[in-house]
Parts: C-alpha cells; sequence; structure tokens
C-alpha cells in the first residue's frame, strides 16, 4: 500500500492533464458527494485516503486520469467512455461495454460495478490481495463523475466527439473538450469569478432547495446497485443526442446561445454523480447494503 501511495504522490506531481470532465468537475462531483456521506461512510472513506489527502477526496478525484497513459494502468483507458452505434442513441452493455479487442466488461458503466464489488471487501470484512480498495476508491469516484459527462457514452466514428473539430468562441476544440471543460470553465469566469466553491454551492442550493429538488429524490432510486451505471450511461448518450451533436459539423463556431442552452445540462450532471456516488458509497460502507451482492 505504501508504495502504490508514493505513485499516487508523483503522479500529480508529473503527469499531464487529459482531456476529461475538467478538474473542476471531478471535484465538485467528489465534495458534493463527501458532504453527502453518512458518518460510517465517511470514516472508511477516510480511512482509505492516503494522509497526504488530509480526509479530503476530491484532492484524488483526477487520479484515474492522470495515471492512465502509466505502463501499468494502461488497461484501464477503455474504462473511461462508451463507444456506442453511431446515431443509434442507445447504449446495451452487452453491445457496447468492450474494448477495442472485444474484451466484456471494459467500459465506465463495468468499471463502475466492478470496483463496487471490490469496496465491498472493506465493509464484509475479507481479504484479498487482489484489490487494493484505495484504487478502488479512487476509481469509482473518478468513473461515477465520467458516466455522467453525455459526451463521455458518445459515437464510435467519431470517439465521443473528440474528431469533430471546431472553435469554442475564438479558440480551436472539439466537440468532447467543450463538454469536457470548455462549458464548466466559461461558467467559472462568466457566472462565478473562477471560484469553484461558489458553483458547487450553487448546484447543492439548486437540488436542496431549487430547480432540481423536486428531482433529486429519483436520483437516488436504485434497485440494484451494480446494473444503476448502465441507466445512468443511457440518460448520458439520450443527453448527447440531443443537446451534444445535434446540429453541430465539423468547423463551427459555438459560443453564446450554445453555452446558455447547455450549461445547465453540465451543471445538474455534475450535481447527479456526486449525489449518486454518496448514495454507493453510503450502501457499500453503511448499514443498509442488503441489497449488494456480496463478493465472493
Amino acid at each position: 500500500m505504501k508504495g502504490f501511495l508514493l505513485v499516487v504522490g508523483l503522479v500529480l506531481v508529473l503527469t499531464p492533464s487529459v482531456f476529461c470532465w475538467s478538474k473542476e468537475g471531478h471535484m465538485m462531483t467528489c465534495k458534493i458527494a463527501q458532504d453527502l456521506l453518512e458518518p460510517v461512510a465517511d470514516e472508511a472513506v477516510r480511512n482509505l485516503l492516503p494522509d497526504y489527502a488530509k480526509g479530503d477526496l476530491s484532492a484524488l478525484c483526477v487520479w484515474a486520469d492522470q495515471i492512465r497513459h502509466w505502463y501499468k494502468y494502461r488497461w484501464t483507458s477503455s474504462l473511461h467512455f462508451i463507444d456506442t452505434p453511431d446515431k443509434a442513441c442507445s447504449f446495451v452493455y452487452s453491445r457496447d461495454c468492450h474494448d477495442p479487442k472485444g474484451q466484456k466488461d471494459m467500459c465506465v458503466a463495468g468499471a463502475i460495478s466492478n470496483f463496487t464489488t471490490q469496496l465491498l471487501h472493506y465493509k464484509h470484512g475479507t481479504s484479498d490481495r487482489r484489490y487494493n480498495l484505495t484504487e478502488a476508491l479512487l476509481f469509482l469516484s473518478h468513473f461515477m463523475g465520467d458516466v455522467h459527462q453525455p459526451m463521455h457514452v458518445g459515437f464510435t466514428s467519431d470517439e465521443g466527439g473528440n474528431t469533430i473539430q471546431l472553435h469554442w468562441y475564438r479558440h480551436k476544440s472539439n466537440l468532447h473538450h467543450v463538454w469536457d471543460r470548455e462549458i464548466i470553465l466559461t461558467a467559472l469566469k462568466d457566472y462565478y469569478n473562477n471560484d469553484v466553491d461558489t458553483f458547487q454551492k450553487d448546484l447543492v442550493n439548486n437540488y436542496t432547495a431549487g430547480a432540481w429538488s423536486d428531482d433529486v429524490s429519483t436520483w437516488r432510486n436504485c434497485n440494484d446497485l451494480l446494473s444503476c451505471p448502465t441507466r445512468y450511461a443511457t440518460e448520458s448518450i439520450n443527453l448527447a443526442c440531443k443537446w451534444g451533436y445535434d446540429g453541430i459539423s465539423d468547423g463551427d463556431t459555438l459560443s453564446e446561445e450554445y453555452f446558455e442552452s447547455r450549461f445547465p445540462i453540465v451543471a445538474k450532471r455534475i450535481a447527479q454523480g456526486g449525489v449518486r456516488l454518496a448514495m454507493f458509497l453510503n450502501h457499500i460502507f453503511g448499514e443498509h447494503n442488503s441489497d449488494i451482492v456480496a463478493p465472493t
């Protein structure tokens, strides 16, 4: 474990960022989740985090992106997304959850279920040297953010919008990057004076007493924790088709109209990811996980 923790520390310093839900997006998802943890779950999370994280899950929520191209973790690259048939606008687990070599369960929905199962070893007191539960926590927390980014469940031919080249206002970008980072960074600059904490408080206000408060209870609905990632991925491809791809072509310039209409979608998905991550962790580590199949 100590060797792993040292690697994490080095990675945070040495590895450049890659396209993902922006650092700020992942951090807000994890902060929302940790604030919603029950005491038993919060204690378990803090026990699994390395000391230098100081009990803050959000400090390591981008770790999975930072190590994905390292040789040891290269196998995790396909876990960050799902490629679906072009214009099908649907996700079918048996059809879509595999890596380019055809290995099954290698997608973000499969990863969430897999690392959830691994983390149950903590609650059930089992010892299995195959699993590093700190890694499992960091992967689960990151992938819960990824599955809620609509363009992480995109079309195969354009790699989730990565090959659709366009301009975001005056600078070059691509459609995937717009949803990963550009909308979030523009909102931070235009609405929040680049203050992530204020942005996060706005999200919390929206689901506690604002526009989403009537719907937030449905976000937590999950009869089978291990199959719920399929639902979240289905939501994302539906949003990608309706709000991401619709009307977009190579060479377009996107600006105020696109930003103002899509920002509410991005904000809600960040909040949903946080609420649902908390629900997962409370079930995994809490007193009420009888609905989850225990590891064997």
